[in-house]
């Protein structure tokens, strides 16, 4: 029972639970264990492999903002691995691909009049303007984006991307959310306008390995392929997780998994008011689709689909970003969709959804052949997105639980940030700096 007073469980081996753990092993305030379910490592960053390389699940990329990668990666020794290249984003609308990605394009961007054009380009320097996320909490973005933007640059632009990542929701999300991403994705760019983002050579999910194994050479352990199960609590605080593989005896947890799952692993052992409170926010699940094929679809990096019939919100070629010979020449493509668990896409088969998919991307792409299609992965996400909706700081619970020695740290509180590496490493690193603190209690 003495060990247990000095022992901390890490639920999750995403970027959170393996930073929280880092920072805790380095220290040496304590013995920590990451327990992660999955047999990878790195959560929505985790990898497979695609032309012989690895690649991320779900597309991931970095911008020269994130100091938090940078500074990790750096003390890991492996700084050198970010490289950092130019990208090209662009927009399909009524059936034309335009670019977006310096401010001379947006001028260019014929769907628009020229004072909707200079509307468009105003809105990062407007955005920029806000210095307290607070003011905004009670607008929505759209209400926010027809006041800076006005009623066409919404409809052609915003709208159709709103709908086409939150659906049903896409009215209720916060303005905090859209400044977020407007003023992040604006920062990131070179002297010439042009939009500059980071990736992580071998993938992000060899990083979060070269993370692991600095928890283990300070002495953690990092275990994959178990599952908790539920918590054992006793007199109001925590005294071991249940898991697959057995009892793991803790006097603090650090859970960095979506409420929701951690609302089940407190069903009956704690308050049910503040069990109910953690399922109150929502989250969108994920389906993504990744193809390796033999001839790229174009020379867009990051493809914003405005056309309601297209399933994918996001076309992301990430062979416009890093290079094909990386990946044995394969040309790689992301098709993402955000939609709730009960839709039917994420109820399809793998063969299922390649299937549907397929005619589409011929009516974006004529020139486009099933021929070319190599290999095809599906990925899902349950819980991929947290919809941010208005006042939503007062959702969000407390990283200290009203469970003694229960701590939380999951994307859903990453606020005003959105969810990303870069702030599940910073959040990981502060809570690895907390938790310790009860040890002693």
């Amino acid at each position: 029972m003495k060990d247990r007073h000095n022992h901390i469980a890490v639920i999750g081996g995403g970027f959170g639970g393996l930073a929280a753990a880092y920072e805790i092993a380095r220290e040496g305030a304590a013995r920590v264990t990451v327990i992660e379910k999955q047999e990878q490592l790195g959560g929505l960053a985790g990898s497979f492999e695609a032309g012989g390389a690895k690649l991320e699940r779900f597309y991931h990329h970095c911008f020269n903002s994130d100091r938090h990668i940078i500074e990790l990666a750096g003390e890991l020794g492996c700084g050198d691995r970010l490289v950092w290249s130019r990208s090209r984003t662009g927009i399909y609308l009524g059936g034309e691909f335009y670019k977006l990605s310096t401010p001379l394009d947006v001028l260019r961007f014929g769907p628009l009049s020229l004072a909707d054009r200079i509307r468009l380009g105003s809105l990062v320097p407007k955005a920029r303007r806000v210095r307290d996320y607070r003011d905004l909490e009670s607008v929505t973005a759209e209400q926010w984006l027809l006041k800076l933007c006005g009623k066409e640059v919404y409809r052609v632009v915003w709208e159709p991307l709103l709908r086409g990542k939150f659906g049903r929701y896409a009215s209720e999300i916060s303005a905090v959310w859209f400044w977020n991403k407007i003023v992040l994705r604006g920062g990131s760019r070179g002297r010439a306008g042009g939009e500059v983002l980071g990736y992580y050579r071998g993938g992000f999910g060899t990083l979060a390995e070269k993370l692991a194994e600095a928890v283990r050479a300070f002495g953690g352990t990092v275990r994959t392929g178990v599952r908790v199960k539920g918590l054992v609590i006793e007199n109001g605080g925590v005294r071991a997780l249940q898991t697959t593989d057995g009892l793991v005896e803790a006097k603090i947890v650090i859970s960095t998994v979506a409420l929701p799952i951690l609302a089940e692993l407190l069903e009956g052992a704690a308050d049910d008011e503040y069990v109910a409170g953690l399922r109150r926010i929502r989250y969108l699940a994920n389906v993504c689709l990744v193809l390796e094929l033999s001839e790229g679809l174009s020379d867009i990096y990051w493809l914003n689909v405005n056309d309601p019939e297209f399933p994918f919100v996001g076309l992301i070629e990430h062979t416009n970003f890093q290079r094909a010979e990386i990946y044995a020449g394969e040309h790689i493509v992301y098709l993402s969709k955000y939609l709730e668990p009960g839709a039917e896409l994420y109820q399809m088969s793998d063969e299922q959804i390649y299937e549907y998919s397929l005619p589409h991307i011929e009516r974006l792409f004529p020139s486009f052949k099933r021929g070319w299609v190599h290999h095809y992965h599906i990925w899902r996400s349950r819980y991929a997105q947290p919809v941010v909706e208005r006042h939503y700081s007062g959702l969000i619970p407390s990283h200290k639980s009203p469970v003694e020695g229960l701590y939380i740290a999951s994307m859903a509180q990453i606020y005003p940030e959105d969810r990303g590496i870069n702030y599940a490493i910073a959040q990981g690193r502060d809570i690895g700096r907390l938790a310790p603190g009860a040890l002693g209690r």
